[in-house]
C-alpha cells in the first residue's frame, strides 16, 4: 500500500540563503524538494502555506464567477460585456499561477526565480486586464474618445511588459542589496496599481462633492480596485505580522 511521508521542515539556518524570508525562522521546506514533496507540504504548515491556500481558492472563485457569466444569455453576443472578460481571464490565470510559484519554488534555487518570474508576469498581466474595464466603464466624461481614453490600454501594455522585467530583476540583486531589491519591486507592483485607477483617482479630486460620494461607495469598481491593490501585495499578511505565519 503506497504511503504518503509529509516532508520534514527546516530552520532558517538550514537553508540557502536564497530561501530565506524576512523574519522568519522556522517552516522552510527542503530546498531540494521534489514536485510531490511541494505538494504535501501545502498540507503541512510552513512559511508557504498561507500564500498557496489563498491564491488557490480565489482562483476557483474566479473561475466560477467566469462560467456563471459567459454562460449568461446575450453575454458574448453583448460587446459591453467583453472588457469583463478580459478582466476575468487573468482573473483567474494569476492566482493559481501564483499559488504554483508559491508551491514548487523549494524545487531548487533555479526554480525558485523560474516560479517567481512566472508569478510577476502573471501579476503585470493581472494589471492590464484591469485597465480593460476601467477603460470601458470607469471613464470619467471629459476623458471620453480623448488621447489619454484612446492611449490607456496601450499604456497599460506598455506598463506591464516593464514592470514585468523591473520586478524580475529586483530577484537579482537581493543578496547583496536586498532594500534596492525591495524598492525595485514594490515600484514594479504599485506603479500598474496607480496608473489604472487614474480615473476613479480623477472623480475623486476633480469633481463636486456629490460625484465623490457617489465615486467612493462600494461600487463594483471600488471593491475592484481594493482587489487590485490587495493581490498586488504578496505575503502582506507575513509581511505586517511575521510572527503570526511562523510554523511550529
Amino acid at each position: 500500500m503506497l504511503s504518503l511521508k509529509l516532508p520534514q521542515l527546516l530552520q532558517v539556518h538550514q537553508v540557502p540563503r536564497v530561501f530565506w524570508e524576512d523574519s522568519i525562522m522556522s517552516g522552510y521546506r527542503c530546498p531540494t524538494s521534489s514536485a510531490l514533496d511541494c505538494i504535501l507540504s501545502s498540507f503541512q504548515m510552513t512559511n508557504e502555506t498561507v500564500n498557496i491556500w489563498t491564491h488557490f481558492l480565489p482562483t476557483w472563485y474566479f473561475l466560477w464567477r467566469l462560467l456563471a457569466l459567459s454562460g449568461g444569455p446575450g453575454f458574448w453576443a453583448e460587446p459591453y460585456h467583453w472588457p469583463l472578460l478580459v478582466f476575468l481571464l487573468p482573473a483567474c490565470l494569476y492566482p493559481f499561477t501564483s499559488c504554483c510559484a508559491h508551491t514548487f519554488s523549494s524545487m531548487s534555487p533555479r526554480a525558485r526565480h523560474i516560479c517567481y518570474f512566472m508569478d510577476y508576469g502573471a501579476l503585470s498581466l493581472y494589471s492590464l486586464g484591469c485597465a480593460f474595464p476601467y477603460a470601458a466603464y470607469s471613464m470619467p466624461t471629459s476623458w471620453l474618445h480623448g488621447r489619454l481614453h484612446q492611449l490607456f490600454v496601450p499604456a497599460a501594455a506598455l506598463n506591464s511588459f516593464l514592470c514585468t522585467g523591473l520586478s524580475c530583476y529586483s530577484r537579482f540583486p537581493e543578496l547583496e542589496s536586498p532594500g534596492f531589491s525591495k524598492i525595485l519591486r514594490t515600484g514594479a507592483f504599485a506603479y500598474p496599481f496607480l496608473y489604472d485607477n487614474l480615473p476613479l483617482f480623477y472623480r475623486a479630486t476633480a469633481t463636486s462633492y456629490s460625484t465623490f460620494v457617489q465615486c467612493w461607495v462600494p461600487t463594483s469598481s471600488w471593491r475592484q480596485c481594493w482587489l487590485i491593490w490587495d493581490l498586488a501585495k504578496p505575503g502582506w499578511p507575513r509581511r505586517t505580522r511575521p510572527w503570526a505565519w511562523q510554523a511550529q
